[in-house]
C-alpha cells in the first residue's frame, strides 16, 4: 500500500479544492489500482455541510480529517479530528463525528462575566483616582507656601495622571466601528494617551533622580534647576512617542493603533519606560542605603520629610512598575490564574492615580492647610535649611 503519510500530504495540498482533489485521485486510482491490489467500491471525494473535504477513500475505511479552522465565526482546534465512514457499497455515511472538535474561545468570551466586572472596577477606580488627583492638584495650586522643587515635582506627577485618566475615558468612547475604520482622530487619542503613560514613568524617574541627587550625591537642592526636571518629564517623551507613531503609521496602521498586533513597534516607547524603571530601582537602592546609615541619626524636619518622600517612592515605584510589567507576564493557562490576573491588573491600573494622591499629597504634612504659616518647605526655599546629607555629616 502507498505510504499513508505521503498520501495525507497530497490530500492536504488539495484540501481547499475538493473537485481538484477528486480529479487527482481519479487519475491515481485508475492508473495504480492494479498495483494496489484493490478492485472494490470507492467513495468519491466530496464536501459535507460544514465544508470539510472528504477525499476519495476505500470502502470500509473510517476516514479522519482535521477539524475546520472556523465555522460560523468561531475558531476551532485543528489538532483534533472529525471522522466519517465509507460504507462497503462505496457511499459515505450521512453522519460525521464532529464531537472531538472544540471551539477555541478567546479570553473575552471565556471570561465574559469577569471582564464585565473588571470593566466596572476600571471605571470606578479611574473615577476615584480622578477625584483624588483633582483635589491633590488644587491643594498644590492653592498652598503657595509649599512650592519648593520637590513638591513641584509631585505636582507635575499628579498632573500627568489627571491627563492620562482623562484620555483613558476618551479611549473608552471609541466603539468597534470606529476602531475598525481606523479614524485619524482615534489614532490621535491613542497617541496622546501613550504620551501621558510615558510621562508618568518619566516623572517617577524625576522623583527618584531628585532624591538621589539630594541625598546620595549630597548635592544642594538649591542648585538644582526646575527647567531640567521639566525637560526630562515633559519633553523627552515627545520624540519617543513621535517615533512610535511613525512606526505605527508605516507598519501597523490599523485599529486606531490600539493593541500590539506586531508587538515590536510598541517597544519603541515600552523600552525607555522599562529603562527608567530599572534606573529608579538603582536610585532607590542607594537612597535607602544612605538613609539607613548617614541620615539615621539626623532628626531635622527636612530629613524627616526626605524620609517620608523616600517611603512614598519606595511604595509607588514597585506599584507602578508591577502594573506595567504585568503586560509582559503570561498569567498561565488555568482559569484561576487568568481570573486573578484580570482583577489584579484592573485594580492596580485604575487606582494608580489614587495611590499617588494619597502618598504624595494627602499623607504629606506640608499639604495640611491648618499647619503653621511658615512651613519647613518655605524655610528651605528661602535658604534657611541645608542639605540633609550635609546635616548628617556633622
Amino acid at each position: 500500500m502507498m505510504d499513508s503519510n505521503i498520501f495525507e500530504i497530497i490530500i492536504n495540498e488539495f484540501d481547499s479544492n475538493c473537485s481538484l482533489l477528486d480529479a487527482f485521485q481519479d487519475t491515481f486510482f485508475n492508473n495504480s489500482s492494479p498495483f494496489l491490489g484493490y478492485d472494490g467500491p470507492i467513495c468519491s471525494a466530496t464536501f459535507d455541510q460544514i465544508g470539510t473535504c472528504w477525499p476519495r477513500s476505500f470502502a470500509g475505511d473510517i476516514v479522519e480529517r482535521p477539524c475546520p479552522e472556523t465555522f460560523n465565526g468561531i475558531r476551532y482546534n485543528t489538532t483534533r479530528s472529525v471522522s466519517r465512514e465509507c460504507f462497503e457499497n462505496g457511499t459515505w455515511a450521512s453522519w460525521m463525528n464532529y464531537s472531538q472538535c472544540v471551539p477555541i474561545l478567546d479570553n473575552k468570551r471565556k471570561y465574559a462575566l469577569h471582564y464585565k466586572i473588571a470593566l466596572i472596577i476600571n471605571y470606578l477606580g479611574h473615577c476615584i483616582s480622578v477625584l483624588a488627583l483633582v483635589v491633590a492638584f488644587l491643594l498644590f495650586l492653592c498652598l503657595r507656601s509649599i512650592r519648593c522643587l520637590r513638591n513641584i515635582i509631585h505636582w507635575n506627577l499628579i498632573t500627568t495622571f489627571i491627563l492620562r485618566n482623562i484620555m483613558w475615558f476618551l479611549l473608552q468612547m471609541i466603539d468597534h466601528n470606529i476602531h475598525e475604520s481606523n479614524e485619524i482622530w482615534c489614532r490621535c487619542i491613542t497617541t496622546i494617551y501613550n504620551y501621558f503613560v510615558v510621562t508618568n514613568f518619566f516623572w517617577m524617574f524625576v522623583e527618584g533622580c531628585y532624591l538621589h541627587t539630594a541625598i546620595v550625591m549630597t548635592y544642594s537642592t538649591d542648585k538644582l534647576r526646575k527647567w531640567v526636571f521639566l525637560f526630562i518629564g515633559w519633553c523627552i517623551p515627545c520624540p519617543i512617542i513621535i517615533a512610535w507613531a511613525i512606526g505605527k503609521l508605516c507598519y501597523e496602521n490599523e485599529q486606531c493603533w490600539i493593541g500590539n498586533q506586531g508587538k515590536y513597534i510598541d517597544y519603541i516607547y515600552q523600552g525607555p519606560v522599562i529603562l527608567v524603571l530599572l534606573i529608579n530601582f538603582v536610585f532607590l537602592f542607594n537612597i535607602v542605603r544612605i538613609l539607613m546609615t548617614k541620615l539615621r541619626a539626623s532628626t531635622t524636619s527636612e530629613t524627616i520629610q526626605y524620609r517620608k518622600a523616600v517611603k512614598a517612592t519606595l511604595v509607588l515605584l514597585p506599584l507602578l512598575g508591577i502594573t506595567y510589567m504585568l503586560f509582559f507576564v503570561n498569567p498561565g493557562e488555568d482559569d484561576v490564574s487568568q481570573i486573578v490576573f484580570i482583577y489584579f491588573n484592573s485594580f492596580l491600573q485604575s487606582f494608580q492615580g489614587f495611590f499617588v494622591s494619597v502618598f504624595y499629597c494627602f499623607l504629606n504634612g506640608e499639604c495640611n492647610p491648618i499647619q503653621g504659616s511658615i512651613s519647613w518647605c518655605e524655610l528651605k526655599c528661602q535658604g534657611y535649611m541645608k542639605n540633609p546629607a550635609q546635616v548628617a555629616k556633622r
